[in-house]
């Protein structure tokens, strides 16, 4: 079997932090990856080679009266771990757009950058679980969605 030979270009992308383009040299390729990679936090392993490294917060959900508690990834958002971990939290459209996944930020911090909230409801707490990244361990509430909306159609 030949060697698959990647090449890789991270390009800034509107509305997005960077993207990735793969191109290998022929298409069955088993070591293409997929998907954004969000961070470019490298450190230094043995032998001098470099590695990736993604740290992973302790996340605190609270919705519908009980608490959950994961481990979520700085460069996965709380909606999709929590997806990923069996909770049915409320969501549509996954970009931070619709506004139907929103939470109390409680303690903590995450990185929304992504999303459509206004700067004034960020900084009343509140965020979208889509279009947030957990930047420290933090505990977050879910809320009503009318809660948000009657906030966001204000500022």
């Amino acid at each position: 079997m030949a060697a698959c030979r990647l090449h890789m270009a991270v390009i800034p992308v509107a509305g997005l932090r960077s993207a990735v383009i793969l191109k290998s040299n022929f298409v069955a390729c088993p070591h293409v990856l997929s998907g954004p990679i969000r961070s470019n936090a490298f450190s230094a392993s043995h032998g001098g080679k470099r590695r990736f490294v993604v740290h992973a917060h302790k996340v605190e959900i609270e919705h519908q009266g009980s608490t959950h508690v994961l481990e979520i990834p700085e460069d996965e958002t709380i909606l999709s771990a929590a997806i990923d971990a069996g909770l049915d939290l409320p969501h549509d459209c996954k970009l931070g757009v619709c506004m139907t996944c929103p939470a109390k930020l409680i303690s903590g911090e995450v990185d929304q950058s992504e999303g459509m909230l206004s700067d004034d409801v960020m900084e009343q707490g509140y965020a979208l679980m889509c279009a947030s990244y957990p930047k420290s361990d933090c505990k977050i509430r879910v809320i009503p969605e009318e809660e948000l909306l009657s906030l966001q159609l204000v500022t």
